[in-house]
């Protein structure tokens, strides 16, 4: 599509005026929704607008896909844009959503989420209700599965998105080098670890899981891994500790 277009189209969607049950949605199952400014929530609601329109979504394993579900996890995803330039995951053109963990076939056990190159994104509906509502998780699906296609931006699968500047692109390199080393090390003597095995798979899987934490556990994570915190916030460009300090967490 000409981009004149698409901006034209995205102009008159968000015109209209933005469905009531939507904001319910918001409101009830992406926590975050609730913590923001009116401003900020503003800015989100723009987003699950234009990410609902654009995105073709199926729903997998008998499951009827409907606005609720669609809403829910445009506004996990959109939570990652607030901050920063993007095109709405312009590279995703298909989510599929299944009702709860699902095989793939070919390959061995369970999965709750997946992320392909230029999509599908593919996602369980209960992990992602359950995760996006829930003020103490440590997880969530969305975040760490749109995180793999913020990582894909630059045309590399490496754990490390499209940076702004040669600055943060050194600084990126430094940190990242040195917490996953940590982790690695920590996982290796049998100690317990704020970001958990899995992000230890590899450097892919490490800037997703801390991006969940980022979201997620912010305190947790500036106060386990300072460094790493202070790089996502470079990153986003937003300040997560704010939203959640009125419910006082200790992770």
């Amino acid at each position: 599509m000409f981009p004149w277009l698409l901006k034209n189209r995205r102009q008159r969607l968000l015109a209209k005026p933005f469905p009531e049950p939507w904001k319910q949605w918001l409101d009830r199952n992406v926590l975050h929704y609730r913590l923001m400014s009116e401003s900020e929530r503003a800015s989100l609601r723009a987003g699950v607008r234009i990410f609902v329109a654009e995105k073709y979504w199926e729903g997998c394993g008998g499951l009827a896909i409907s606005d609720e579900m669609k809403v829910t996890i445009a506004g996990q995803a959109c939570l990652m844009l607030l901050g920063i330039e993007h095109d709405f995951f312009r590279a995703v053109q298909t989510i599929l959503v299944y009702p709860t963990s699902f095989r793939i076939p070919g390959e061995h056990g369970r999965f709750e989420g997946q992320s392909h190159h230029r999509g599908p994104v593919i996602l369980s509906w209960d992990q992602v209700l359950a995760e996006g509502s829930d003020p103490t998780s440590d997880d969530n699906l969305v975040i760490h599965e749109f995180a793999h296609q913020l990582d894909e931006m630059d045309g590399y699968v490496n754990g490390t998105p499209f940076l702004t500047s040669r600055e943060l692109a050194d600084r990126w390199h430094t940190a990242m080098t040195t917490e996953y080393e940590r982790l690695a090390r920590a996982i290796q003597n049998g100690e317990s670890t704020f970001l958990g095995d899995y992000a230890s798979s590899d450097d892919t899987e490490f800037f997703s899981v801390a991006s969940e934490r980022f979201f997620m556990q912010p305190e947790g994570l500036r106060r386990h891994h300072p460094l790493l915190f202070e790089l996502l916030a470079d990153f986003y460009r937003v300040d997560p500790i704010r939203w959640f300090s009125p419910l006082h967490r200790t992770s």
